[in-house]
């Protein structure tokens, strides 16, 4: 059974800027907050909170206590093997979590107290302050630890680290093929990356920061190739495709370390890291197509082993598509970029 992670947020915005930061992360699923219910009064949220208020979800306290229909637990600083065998005496006593700071070796003292916690209730709760520490965290021994809480005020931090996860997910939906047309040669990029990618999986590619198609990856083959199963095919030099912190980027911009967002057919998207980047001039096609009134298009090479994803998770290779045909791909609501970074006021038309 999978272990269930949770990521809980400390916002190190201002008081004008929390309303809005904590609309966003729970936009992004997060729960859990450590921040005094206090300070939420007035915003519109449902985040649970974590803190040393008696008025919290989750109550932080200096001794094992009861409280009724709340979650109790103890905060440690661990410095040394007597500090974990403390964090274990009090987890028997009833705690249902405690939160570790580990300020030097992080790695090793979470082991020790993962190990010996592992099969009591009591969860534990580590602190991060970057989204590496975040990934270490919930990796070590491939068991993990219950809760990671993060201080950031970025919201495209909280995605990268979501994405890590595996609980980040987009909504596919049927887009209906509008024109299909030979565009004459462009430089299009093969994205290798250092994952094998599955059936089903690809990468989000568009002409539109908010029009991007599910572009399969070549782990079927043809008749005149062999599988690569850790390539996707991706598009023309100019196109976007997205990144696991929600930024866009160029696909000329990719190189070998750069990361980026695979997806499956349901949504579910991981991240993977590109091992290298081929930048080629080859025949293109140039494919639109239409979700509600959102219209997008992509210029793709013009060969059989370059496949979309249809809506019951057949794949079809775009010398086979026709007007009319249905794929799977993703919109939204136009909005800015500024660097790859969304800009929610901003007007934008693109065409």
């Amino acid at each position: 059974m999978t272990k269930s992670r949770e990521l809980i947020i400390s916002p190190k915005v201002s008081r004008g800027q929390l309303g809005k930061f904590l609309a966003e992360i729970e936009k992004e699923g997060i729960k859990i907050v450590n921040a005094d219910p206090q300070s939420l009064r007035g915003l519109k949220t449902r985040l649970s909170t974590i803190h040393s208020s008696q008025s919290s979800n989750y109550v932080i306290v200096a001794k094992p206590t009861k409280y009724k229909n709340k979650k109790v637990g103890m905060r440690f600083k661990v410095l040394s093997n007597n500090d974990i065998e403390n964090i274990l005496k009090f987890s028997k006593m009833g705690l249902d979590f405690v939160i570790v700071d580990v300020t030097d070796w992080k790695i090793i003292p979470l082991e020790n107290i993962i190990a010996k916690l592992h099969k009591l209730h009591t969860k534990i709760f580590a602190t991060a302050k970057n989204h590496e520490e975040v990934r270490k965290m919930f990796s070590i021994l491939e068991i993990g630890v219950d809760g990671v809480i993060f201080s950031t005020d970025s919201i495209n931090e909280v995605r990268e680290v979501l994405v890590y996860l595996g609980t980040k997910s987009f909504d596919l939906k049927s887009a209906k093929i509008l024109e299909i047309k030979e565009v004459g040669n462009g430089e299009r990029v093969c994205v290798d990356t250092a994952s094998m990618l599955g059936r089903g999986e690809g990468m989000l590619i568009g002409s539109k920061s908010n029009f991007l198609f599910l572009v399969h990856n070549e782990s079927v083959g043809s008749s005149f190739t062999s599988p690569r199963p850790f390539r996707v095919n991706a598009g023309a030099v100019h196109c976007y495709t997205l990144s696991p912190d929600g930024t866009t980027k160029y696909l000329s911009e990719l190189e070998t370390g750069s990361e980026v967002l695979v997806l499956d057919s349901h949504g579910k998207a991981r991240r993977a890291t590109v091992g290298r980047s081929k930048i080629e001039n080859r025949p293109m096609l140039m494919i639109k197509a239409q979700i509600g009134d959102e219209i997008g298009g992509i210029i793709a090479q013009n060969a059989e082993t370059i496949r979309f994803v249809k809506p019951n998770g057949h794949l079809v290779s775009v010398t086979h598509l026709k007007k009319g045909d249905m794929v799977l791909a993703y919109a939204k609501q136009a909005t800015g970029r500024h660097f790859g970074m969304e800009v929610d006021d901003e007007y934008i038309v693109e065409k």
